[in-house]
């Protein structure tokens, strides 16, 4: 309770309240129309956070990434277009109802999963947090190193089809890491003599390029259009009653989403595949779903709803980041000398409920803008995707060159946006590239602080937590050959063909 009424009191300054509203009215915004989603918005807003508050900067980035599925479902549903690429699967069976005249229905039962979704990860992360902190002080240099190779390698392995292309970008974003002077030896590394290379190559320009530029050079050389939403009728209440009808399916894809997103590279899209084919065979009429079945819709939102909360897991306890909006919040932190880890439950605590509490208010401020504010959204869906373009590339160069003031920046982040312009047009990921740099440089300093008490390789894992770690990169790796393997005696591509197609939708 101390510690409750500490993040309470972090949590009850007006600059704070502040950012919650503008991150979760703004991510609702930002989640609704098609061809944003939350990293750009996040991409362009992270330089701005590093001259405030570490609770102010991360409060208003939280409220983006927790409420921006809340607005991706509103186009999902009303025009079959997802707002943000994990709203995929609510198409499948919100558009149907849509056609059907249960526009109002559909949203309002989408709205009340999310909700479902969002408190019930947020409760599992308050439950967990004691454990944390019990554990967290247990984890010393070469655990963090064996966690973060774990992570890299279920980054790689969780692109089903792609994993030799994810495995080289996940190598590129480690090669990016080690550019620039060794902080230790202090020699050039890769700088082949180039003054402003000197200083390493920053993870923020990486992500405005990859993720905000590259979506506005995607925008500006495709099509212009200007998808049309009809407004809806009636109260978006109902759903609230409804959801009670579905209770178990909504539970069990909540779960999905919370231990999916408590693992490094899986997240949003492996936890609504689960769920969804979980209450497709556990349904009393399996053949409505793709059709227009309000079970379908509720395990798509719950499941990516509850995601955000435990994706917090392994960044808050062990300072790893399990997918790309997550390793952004990580530069924050880093920003202002606060370091996620074991020392956080310890000489942070009160910042650490303060985000638990940020993250409740801002499921119910969602809900609460929704009521009222669904048709205005859909007239926010219309704005022409040139027009969005435009704007993203503006705000990018300006956040660019906000950071240092560096032209050079600027061309880098360009470049790096063209190198994202042709991976998405080659349909090959991104995240890899930014938690290869982030796990990446976690993991040399790691490795490097073990190294002198390492008498032999076997010392690696003479402790319990680092061993259990080390048989369950041995343990992933086997089951994924054991997958290979089965695949190539019994082919049954269409499992993983449906989640490479939602994925790619």
């Amino acid at each position: 309770m101390e510690n409750l009424m500490a993040g309470a009191e972090m949590l009850a300054r007006w600059d704070v309240i502040l950012a919650l509203l503008v991150g979760s009215i703004g991510g609702v915004i930002i989640g609704a129309i098609p061809g944003v989603g939350p990293a750009v918005a996040i991409a362009i807003l992270l330089p701005a956070t590093f001259s405030l508050d570490p609770i102010v900067g991360l409060t208003m980035l939280l409220g983006i990434y927790g409420s921006s599925m809340y607005g991706g479902a509103i186009p999902a549903i009303l025009i079959n277009t997802p707002g943000t690429a994990v709203n995929a699967l609510t198409s499948y069976d919100g558009y149907p109802m849509t056609q059907r005249g249960e526009s109002n229905r559909a949203l309002s039962l989408a709205y009340a999963a999310s909700f479902w979704g969002g408190i019930f990860g947020i409760l599992c992360l308050i439950l967990l947090s004691p454990v944390l902190a019990l554990i967290a002080p247990m984890f010393g240099s070469r655990e963090i190193f064996l966690a973060a190779l774990l992570g890299i390698i279920l980054v790689v392995l969780a692109h089903r089809g792609q994993i030799f292309a994810a495995g080289m970008l996940a190598m590129f974003g480690i090669f990016l890491n080690t550019v620039g002077l060794d902080a230790v030896t202090y020699t050039q590394r890769y700088t082949f003599e180039l003054s402003f290379l000197s200083s390493g190559i920053n993870l923020i320009v990486v992500v405005l390029g990859l993720f905000a530029l590259s979506q506005a050079f995607f925008l500006l050389t495709d099509k212009d259009s200007s998808p049309d939403a009809q407004p809806t009728k009636g109260r978006l209440t109902s759903g609230f009653r409804e959801i009670a009808q579905h209770k178990r399916v909504a539970s069990m894809a909540s779960g999905f989403g919370v231990i999916m997103g408590m693992i490094p590279g899986v997240g949003e899209f492996t936890a609504q595949f689960m769920s969804y084919t979980y209450a497709q065979k556990t349904s009393k009429d399996p053949a409505l779903f793709g059709k227009g079945s309000p079970e379908g819709l509720v395990a798509s939102e719950a499941a990516n709803n509850a995601v955000p909360a435990a994706a917090m897991i392994p960044l808050l306890a062990l300072g790893i980041p399990g997918e790309a909006l997550t390793a952004m919040m990580l530069s924050v932190f880093y920003v202002h000398n606060v370091v996620p880890g074991p020392q956080l439950f310890q000489n942070n605590i009160d910042l650490v409920y303060g985000l638990y509490l940020a993250l409740i208010l801002l499921n119910v401020i969602v809900i609460c803008f929704l009521m009222i504010s669904t048709n205005l959204l859909t007239k926010i869906i219309r704005v022409p995707t040139r027009l969005l373009g435009v704007m993203i590339l503006i705000l990018s160069f300006v956040g660019v060159y906000s950071l240092r003031n560096s032209l050079t920046d600027c061309i880098l982040a360009a470049g790096f946006g063209m190198l994202g312009l042709i991976l998405k047009r080659l349909n090959l990921p991104l995240v890899p590239i930014i938690l290869g740099m982030v796990l990446g440089g976690i993991m040399e300093v790691k490795l490097r602080s073990a190294m002198p008490r390492l008498k032999t390789p076997f010392d690696m894992i003479d402790r319990p937590i680092s061993f259990i770690l080390f048989v369950m990169i041995l343990l992933v790796i086997a089951l994924h050959l054991r997958t290979l393997l089965r695949e190539l005696r019994n082919p049954s591509p269409q499992v993983d063909h449906d989640l490479h197609d939602t994925q790619q939708r």
